[in-house]
């Protein structure tokens, strides 16, 4: 049985621990107005006290929703809340590609989705350094992902699969709601149904399994046939965003 109260105190513990035997002092992470990045966002701040907590908005011809989404969270915590809008440098850099030739949408399609979360986790780092070097001590990154997404590889490498610090690495959905539920995350945020902000999809919709299946996988209990495939031919395809293959002479 999971024991909401006992992992959120452990996890807390957890970041402080790191904080302190590496020296740090703040985080800086982005902010998407969805419960992954809420619940991390609220846990950083009771670890480390919200006045060392920074967290982005990076709207990339985003929803405005999202982005009033992501303000709750900082009016609830009380973290900096700070806006990037990435619009024009997307914008300018699909300019630059047109000049390589013609492409199709649909051949753009993958890329155009990857590049954001790519120009939005260079511009959470490009941030961490640079109040590193302006606010007296070490900023990191924390990632948002949680174990579901991580089991079927639903990130984007060198996007939101780069971090410092993985607070909720090792939580189903489901744990994550109820970590949220126990420091306080808006039940709008909470609750809201997931999606990438990005293809107008939900995750499921778009990984065509459910995260509660993916959930009793990662546990070891029984699911639909159909269902154990599609999850175990998605964790399959994903191996090589883990492992990065090294020669060695």
């Amino acid at each position: 049985m999971f024991d909401a109260v006992r992992e959120t105190e452990k996890i807390i513990t957890f970041i402080r621990d790191y904080y302190e035997k590496n020296h740090l002092k703040g985080a800086v992470l982005g902010i998407s107005g969805g419960k992954d990045s809420g619940v991390v966002a609220g846990l950083m701040c009771k670890a480390l006290g919200s006045e060392n907590v920074v967290g982005i908005t990076l709207p990339c011809h985003s929803k405005e929703a999202d982005a009033a989404d992501a303000k709750l969270v900082a009016e609830k915590f009380g973290f900096e809340f700070l806006n990037i809008d990435l619009t024009d440098v997307y914008d300018s850099f699909k300019v630059q590609v047109g000049k390589l030739g013609e492409f199709t949408d649909e051949e753009t399609k993958n890329s155009d989705i990857n590049i954001k979360p790519r120009f939005r986790m260079a511009s959470v780092y490009y941030m961490a350094a640079l109040l590193s070097a302006t606010r007296g001590g070490t900023y990191i990154v924390p990632g948002t992902s949680n174990a579901c997404e991580l089991y079927v590889g639903y990130f984007t490498k060198g996007g939101d699969s780069v971090y410092d610090i993985a607070p909720i690495y090792g939580l189903t959905v489901e744990e994550v709601i109820q970590v949220g539920e126990v420091i306080g995350v808006p039940e709008k945020v909470l609750y809201r149904t997931p999606d990438d902000g990005i293809s107008g999809l939900s995750d499921e919709d778009k990984l065509g399994v459910r995260y509660s299946d993916i959930a009793r996988v990662i546990n070891g209990e029984e699911v639909g046939e159909e269902a154990e495939k599609k999850i175990e031919e998605l964790h399959r395809k994903a191996a090589h965003k883990f492992h990065t293959p090294v020669y060695r002479k």
